[in-house]
C-alpha cells in the first residue's frame, strides 16, 4: 500500500540533488528562470503534501506560494546540509502549520473523495473507489504530525531522518508518529472495508 522509505539515496536522487543545487545556486544569482524550473517541479509534490496535512484545498495554493516565495526572497538560507527537497518541504511544513493555526475550523475536502480510479472495469472501479475514500477518512481523522509523517514518508518518499529533519523532530518520534499512524489506517481501513 505505501512505498517504504528510502534509506539510502541512488544514482537518480543524487542526480537530482546535484540539479536541484544547481537551480539553487542560479536563484542565489538571481536568475528567474531557474527559480521558475524549480517552482514547476515541485509545484505537484507540495501541492499534493499541503493538501493532505491540511486537507483544506482552498489554503493549499496559498501556502504552496507563500513557500516559493521564501525560497526566492532566502535563497541563501539553503547552507547545503541537507537535499534541496528537505530544505523545501521543512519551509512548506513550517508555513502549513502556521495555516492551520489561522483556519482552526475544519472543511472537508470533496475533491479528495472523488479522485478518479486507475482500475479499467466498473467493478474494480468501485472496489478502488471504495478503497480510496477510505484511505482519504482515515487519512483526515490522523492528526497533522501524523498525517505529516504519512504524506512525506510513505506519498514523497522522504526517509525518517529527513522527516525529521523537516519536521524539526527527532527521528525516534518520526517513527513512532509512522507506527501509530498505521496502525490508525490499518484498522480504519478494515472497519471501513467491512462496512463496504
Amino acid at each position: 500500500m505505501f512505498r517504504k522509505p528510502n534509506s539510502a539515496a541512488g544514482g537518480a536522487g543524487a542526480a537530482k540533488r546535484g540539479a536541484d543545487g544547481e537551480l539553487m545556486r542560479r536563484i542565489c544569482a538571481g536568475e528567474l528562470r531557474a527559480f521558475e524550473e524549480l517552482y514547476r517541479a515541485y509545484h505537484p509534490r507540495l501541492t499534493r503534501f499541503i493538501r493532505t496535512v491540511t486537507q483544506r484545498s482552498q489554503i493549499a495554493e496559498e501556502v504552496l506560494n507563500d513557500t516559493m516565495f521564501a525560497v526566492w526572497n532566502k535563497p541563501q538560507a539553503y547552507n547545503g546540509a541537507s537535499k534541496v527537497s528537505t530544505w523545501i518541504f521543512a519551509i512548506a511544513y513550517r508555513k502549513t502549520l502556521k495555516a492551520l493555526r489561522r483556519w482552526d475550523e475544519p472543511v472537508p475536502d470533496d475533491a479528495l473523495e472523488t479522485l478518479p480510479s486507475a482500475e479499467p472495469g466498473p467493478e474494480q472501479q468501485m472496489s478502488g473507489r471504495q478503497v480510496g475514500e477510505g484511505l482519504t477518512q482515515a487519512i483526515a481523522q490522523l492528526s497533522a504530525d501524523h498525517r505529516t509523517v504519512i504524506s512525506l514518508a510513505c506519498f514523497d518518499a522522504f526517509n525518517y531522518r529527513e522527516v525529521a529533519e523537516i519536521m524539526g523532530c527527532p527521528e525516534e518520534t518520526v517513527k513512532s508518529r509512522m507506527f501509530y499512524a498505521r496502525r490508525h489506517l490499518k484498522k480504519s481501513l478494515a472497519v471501513h472495508l467491512d462496512e463496504v
